[in-house]
C-alpha cells in the first residue's frame, strides 16, 4: 500500500485541485470496471480488483473523517458493506463528504493525525492523492483501462516521491518493492508508479 512515515514538504500552492482531480480519475476508473473483472489480479498482487475497489472507498470515506477531525480508526480498511459493482455510486456519495471537507481552505492548516503522527492537511493531501494516483493506476492497469491523467493530479506525488519513499530500505515496513527505472523523458505516470516499485 502507499503509507510511508516520511511526509512529503508541504505543497507551496493549494494542493487541493491535484487532490480533487486524483479522485475524480479514480471514480472514473471505478465506473468503467466489468463485472467479469472482478477476481483480476492488480499490481498489488495481494489485491483482487474487488478488494483494490472495497479498499479505495474506505479510503475516501477516510479522507473525509480525518480531514473533519476524525480518527484514522473510526473507518475500517476495506467497505465491505458495499455490493460488487456498487464501487462507483458508494464512491459518488463518499466524494460529496470529501469534496464539502476539503473544500474549506482551513483544512489545509489542520492538524491530521496519521497512524505514524500528526501532519497538516496540506501535507496529508499530497500524500493522500499520492494514494489516490496509485491505486487508480493498479485497477486501471489490472482492468485495461486507458486513463487521460490530469497534470495537476501527478504534480505533487512525482515533487515529492523520492522524500516521501526514499529508493532504499524497501520492503518490510516500507511497503514497496524496489524501484523500477524509467526513462527520464518518459510520462508522469510511468516515472511515479516505477519509483512505488510498479512496471509501467
Amino acid at each position: 500500500m502507499t503509507d510511508t512515515a516520511n511526509s512529503p514538504a508541504p505543497a507551496a500552492t493549494d494542493p487541493r485541485p491535484g487532490f480533487f482531480a486524483a479522485a475524480d480519475v479514480l471514480g472514473k476508473v471505478l465506473a468503467d470496471i466489468r463485472a467479469d473483472q472482478y477476481d483480476l489480479t492488480t499490481p498489488c498482487p495481494e489485491y483482487s480488483v474487488r478488494d483494490l475497489a472495497n479498499h479505495v472507498v474506505s479510503v475516501l470515506r477516510r479522507i473525509a473523517v480525518m480531514g473533519a477531525g476524525g480518527s484514522f480508526m473510526l473507518v475500517p480498511h476495506f467497505a465491505d458493506d458495499v455490493a460488487d459493482g456498487g464501487w462507483a455510486a458508494a464512491w459518488e456519495a463518499a466524494d460529496a463528504d470529501f469534496k464539502k471537507v476539503w473544500g474549506d481552505p482551513s483544512v489545509l492548516g489542520r492538524t491530521i493525525g496519521l497512524p505514524w503522527g500528526p501532519v497538516p492537511g496540506a501535507v496529508a493531501s499530497v500524500m493522500w492523492t499520492n494514494e489516490l494516483v496509485l491505486h487508480a493506476w493498479d485497477i486501471a492497469t489490472a482492468t485495461g483501462q486507458q486513463v487521460p491523467w490530469p497534470d495537476e493530479a501527478l504534480a505533487a506525488p512525482l515533487a515529492n516521491m523520492k522524500r516521501a519513499v526514499p529508493a532504499e530500505p524497501r520492503g518490510g515496513q516500507v511497503p514497496f518493492g524496489p524501484v523500477v527505472p524509467v526513462p527520464d523523458d518518459a510520462p508522469a505516470i510511468d516515472r511515479l508508479v516505477g519509483w512505488y516499485g510498479r512496471r509501467p
